[in-house]
């Protein structure tokens, strides 16, 4: 059974970097993995890719004035075979960044992704400052089932967590997605833990994963990777392999 996760939390909290290193643990496990990067930035991916830059949908798009006709014009395999698709967005400027997201969608049902890719997990990395629009196509169109929220103890992070969980909460009753848990990635702010908890806690929620702030994680990014490639004993990759192993025995149980 195809297990489909929706990863959101505040710009700059380190979805990306968070998305792509549980994909990565995900694949060296075994898993079939593809990851959509829901983000205008189109930088989701970059470090399964070797630091390359994908070609977006919306880039696409906009550079040859047509709909891309097949899945390898639009996506690329990384480390540990992870498919890997950005939407983009507009021109900035010009135009809705979540429209990007639903067109994109669209465009992946109609090249049927999932029937013919057969992943194991999808991973979806989307923006979580605004949760309306095309921003909220994969809690509330069918396309992910559980939400994952990357929080730190910072302000404002709670403060768009919050959103987000009460966003989701508000679909409850449509049978769309869930949030699971929440993902703590430590900023070392005072008291981080406990604000983080009494959050989760305030939504009857778990913390799944508490990842360490970690040199490792930069120093693998300035080569173009993912932690959980370029150093997969450090304690930081570690705890990304326990979080997807939660994840795959979630699925089995489930």
């Amino acid at each position: 059974m195809m297990r489909k996760i929706a990863v959101y939390g505040k710009g700059g909290i380190g979805k990306s970097t968070l998305t792509s290193n549980l994909a990565a643990a995900l694949a060296a496990l075994g898993k079939k993995v593809i990851q959509i990067g829901c983000d205008p930035k189109a930088d989701s991916t970059i470090n399964l890719l070797g630091g390359k830059p994908l070609q977006s949908v919306m880039g696409y798009m906009r550079e040859f004035d047509a709909e891309p006709s097949s899945l390898e014009e639009i996506s690329a395999r990384g480390f540990g075979g992870v498919l890997c698709i950005e939407t983009g967005g507009p021109t900035p400027g010009l135009g809705c960044a979540g429209r990007g997201i639903i067109a994109t969608f669209n465009l992946l049902e109609d090249l049927e992704l999932f029937e013919r890719e057969q992943p194991d997990v999808v991973l979806y990395d989307v923006l979580g400052d605004v949760v309306c629009g095309g921003f909220a196509a994969p809690i509330r169109e069918g396309y992910a089932e559980d939400v994952l929220i990357v929080t730190s103890g910072e302000k404002m992070a709670l403060y768009a967590a919050n959103n987000i969980a009460t966003a989701v909460e508000n679909f409850a009753d449509r049978g769309y997605a869930k949030v699971r848990g929440v993902l703590l990635n430590r900023r070392n702010v005072p008291r981080e833990e406990e604000k983080v908890r009494a959050f989760a806690e305030a939504h009857q929620l778990p913390v799944l994963a508490d990842i360490p702030r970690s040199d490792a994680i930069s120093e693998a990014e300035e080569r173009g990777m993912t932690v959980v490639e370029a150093a997969p004993e450090d304690p930081v990759s570690q705890a990304f392999f326990a979080l997807a192993r939660e994840i795959v025995q979630e699925k089995a149980e489930g």
